[in-house]
């Protein structure tokens, strides 16, 4: 009776810890949300011509970090990332398919081509998957531990990086590699919340799912 009572503790204890990680990872999220909106809205990221963006490549990098750090220092937040519906970490990646917007703002002038046609075209092309592959892992739940799942998540965050590396070369800091439009715009509001926020948002998604599948092939080994 007293070992029962002792599990049953060490459950609820688990449960809890989980839920106070959820809940701080959803309140930082919600910050990081804010502080960029605010910045963004001062116009804390918009830098000359002639110079490298450097507070979007901040602002991009931060959450990845911590991401990382969190995940080898804090077996409770290494729990939560493993145990998030991988449905759900899949179904996001669909608000993507929002990618035809850099190509509409090419089309208009805003954007150049160098980094509106990369961006524009990969993000859609994950958006519009997104829901078949979610589809997948609900059909077959073993669909998480192919190797068309990887490639996947690979080609999405491959899509992201080079985004990122083609609109810093295309922000003008590189006289004539843009033409005579540059990614500046991406530093103002609302589009400053897409590099600073959603960009490494989607990417620690993706590696989430990642994650998740390497431990699903590990296990269906040790069967």
């Amino acid at each position: 009776m007293a070992e029962e009572q002792l599990r049953n503790a060490v459950r609820s204890g688990i449960v809890k810890a989980g839920s106070s990680v959820k809940s701080f990872v959803g309140g930082l999220l919600a910050f990081w949300f804010v502080l960029v909106f605010l910045l963004g809205t001062a116009g804390a990221f918009v830098r000359p011509l002639e110079s490298p963006p450097l507070p979007i490549l901040l602002g991009f990098a931060i959450l990845l970090v911590v991401f990382a750090v969190a995940y080898l220092g804090s077996r409770a937040f290494r729990a939560l990332v493993l145990g998030t519906d991988l449905r759900f970490l899949t179904a996001t990646q669909g608000w993507r398919a929002g990618g035809l917007g850099f190509l509409a703002l090419y089309a208009h002038g805003v954007l150049p081509g160098l980094f509106a046609w990369p961006a524009g075209l990969g993000d859609i092309a994950i958006g519009i998957t997104a829901p078949w592959v979610a589809l997948a892992l609900v059909r077959r739940s073993r669909f998480a531990a192919s190797r068309r799942f990887v490639a996947w998540n690979l080609f999405g965050i491959l899509d992201l990086i080079v985004a990122v590396s083609t609109g810093v070369l295309s922000s003008g800091f590189i006289a004539g590699l843009a033409g005579n439009v540059s990614t500046a715009p991406m530093a103002q509001m609302p589009l400053v919340l897409i590099p600073a926020y959603f960009v490494p948002l989607f990417i620690m998604f993706h590696v989430a799912a990642l994650l998740q599948s390497r431990r699903s092939r590990f296990s269906e080994r040790d069967r």
